[in-house]
């Protein structure tokens, strides 16, 4: 009987041995491994040409402080946009004392960015020189402004986004819904989507 138990076990042991052998006999083969495929955005985005984000005329020597103060925003509203465009801007009339605040609204492709404004120290030369904070309560994204960044960072063959408008307001300094990647020897990057900060888009 114990012989027969011992002899029992040593068959068991050895198909464990044998079955495990089995089981690994196919292990040094190699598989190949499924192929990956980069999916690329719908949009092709092409590269704008250089341009000065100048607003096409300045207010005269002579003119209010709140014309002054219209012409500075709508010169920050395309330094947001990242791209030319057509502005114009509202301010009401106001002195220059410090610590008053006012609403402006600056008009950009049909778009209204409404600027909060405050007004700082004024220059001992001049009433209408004065020091100002303002901020948007939107951000402004534009397709030419998010290209030319991308372009000019990156240097790539090719700018794909997820079919960014013209011009668009957006939330200010968080990601947007709007993405983009760069192509560069056919290989994509990364797709990140793009913010609007007061200073122009990013990317980051």
């Amino acid at each position: 009987m114990r012989m027969t138990t011992a002899a029992a076990v040593a068959g068991l042991s050895l198909l464990a041995v044998l079955a495990a052998g089995c089981g690994s006999s196919g292990s040094g083969t190699a598989r190949a491994k499924p192929a990956t495929t980069v999916t690329l955005l719908p949009q092709r985005v092409a590269k704008p040409a250089p341009t000065e984000l100048e607003p096409s005329s300045s207010p005269p020597a002579d003119a209010p402080l709140s014309e002054n103060l219209a012409f500075e925003l709508r010169t920050r509203t395309l330094d947001m946009a990242g791209a030319m465009g057509t502005t114009s801007a509202r301010c009401p009339e106001l002195g220059s004392k410090t610590g008053t605040s006012v609403t402006c609204t600056v008009t950009y492709e049909g778009l209204r960015v409404v600027w909060d404004v405050t007004i700082g120290k004024k220059a001992a030369w001049s009433d209408n020189y004065v020091q100002y904070r303002a901020k948007p309560r939107q951000g402004l994204l534009t397709r030419d402004g998010v290209a030319s960044l991308l372009y000019g960072n990156f240097r790539p063959d090719e700018v794909r986004c997820n079919n960014i408008p013209t011009a668009v307001l957006v939330p200010l300094d968080v990601p947007s819904t709007y993405a983009c990647q760069t192509i560069s020897k056919g290989e994509p990057g990364l797709v990140e989507k793009v913010r609007a900060t007061d200073a122009g888009p990013r990317s980051y």
